[in-house]
């Protein structure tokens, strides 16, 4: 068990209220133990007290051959793991129960009395592994050092007579060259029509003469997420393309301006966003600014004109501000994830935004 992490989130209970809790995201468990265990549909289940007596609820399915550094409970598949882990609840407090917990577990446990009162105790775990230290910070820079180093190697083959689904295997194969055997989500490979489509699902569509080709990628190294996003051209860019590309560079360049301690997260939308709506593109720009990067490519803490959240030291996340017109088969993104400083951000991606275009090979 990390002391310093769960310390951290043992405070914030008390802070909160909430004198016990129960956590089930294996993602979660995972940053308070540095161990994975995948339950698929059994139970699992860390339990905090704010006084101690911790427990980790485990199917004997999933032996432990290592220390978690906390006491571990056993139960099988004939028994009733809810109603062991409601032995060691204090039935008489409120008890903060994990978003993803199956709703299964939660109204046996309700069955069973477990706790005055249920509240959602994710936004807990969540504050504290927004604000990431120093280890976690340094493996979200090595993660983009070799996310660029992949993008650098995928562009020449997109003039190349792939469809998208192949160019979409090749970023994966590229990864496994930088020591990366997971990507962080289903690589976006889009050209042309693909590209203006924000929510375009990879095709057999082939790349042409001009199309815009819009690179979304991200690899997992070391267990933290890598996210970009790079956009280019095959052969040439119109006049029309150069416009709109500017725009977004622009965007982009003043969210990542804004990304300082003391603004809020809403900040950061405002300046990309409003530099795009001066533009007369506002319309165009259809997803939020960015989100949050971590352990998972899309963690708690989206950069919206809704998130009202002040920006602290420590957070990750991405500025993505992206045009999208269908009609033109024009769609234009490039993201950088940043991490926030005293002072300011250091942007994680040192890979080029100037304008790329990749020769056609026929």
């Amino acid at each position: 068990m990390n002391v310093k992490k769960l310390n951290r989130i043992l405070e914030s209970m008390k802070n909160h209220n909430i004198p016990q809790m129960i956590i089930s995201d294996p993602t979660s468990i995972f940053y308070l133990t540095g161990k994975w265990i995948i339950p698929g549909e059994r139970l699992l289940a860390l339990y905090l007290n704010i006084n101690g007596n911790h427990k980790i609820i485990i199917n004997e399915l999933f032996p432990q051959e290592e220390d978690l550094g906390i006491e571990i409970v056993w139960y099988n598949d004939i028994q009733d793991g809810v109603e062991i882990l409601s032995k060691f609840i204090e039935k008489d407090k409120a008890i903060g129960i994990d978003k993803t917990w199956p709703s299964k577990f939660l109204l046996r446990l309700q069955e069973l009395g477990g706790g005055s009162k249920f509240v959602n105790g994710s936004l807990i775990v969540d504050y504290v592994r927004m604000i990431k230290d120093e280890e976690e910070i340094a493996l979200l820079k090595e993660s983009s050092r070799r996310n660029d180093l992949v993008m650098e190697e995928l562009i020449p083959w997109v003039g190349r007579g792939f469809t998208e689904k192949e160019l979409n295997a090749k970023v994966r194969e590229i990864y496994k060259k930088y020591g990366i055997n997971q990507v962080s989500f289903d690589p976006i490979t889009a050209y042309g029509k693909g590209a203006a489509d924000p929510h375009h699902i990879t095709d057999d569509s082939k790349g042409k003469y001009g199309d815009c080709v819009v690179l979304d990628i991200g690899g997992i190294y070391k267990n933290y997420a890598s996210d970009m996003t790079r956009t280019v051209f095959i052969g040439e860019i119109s006049e029309r393309q150069k416009e709109i590309y500017d725009i977004v560079l622009q965007a982009n360049l003043r969210g990542i301006a804004a990304a300082k301690p003391g603004n809020r997260m809403c900040d950061v939308d405002l300046a990309a966003r409003g530099y795009i709506e001066e533009k007369g593109y506002g319309k165009y720009f259809t997803h939020r600014t960015g989100h949050s990067c971590g352990l998972e490519d899309h963690e708690f803490g989206d950069v919206s004109s809704i998130n009202k959240d002040i920006i602290k030291p420590g957070q990750c996340f991405s500025i993505e501000p992206g045009i999208y017109l269908p009609q033109e088969e024009i769609g234009i993104r490039i993201e950088d994830l940043v991490i926030i400083t005293e002072n300011g951000c250091d942007v994680l991606n040192q890979y080029t935004k100037d304008i790329i275009i990749v020769p056609e090979d026929k």
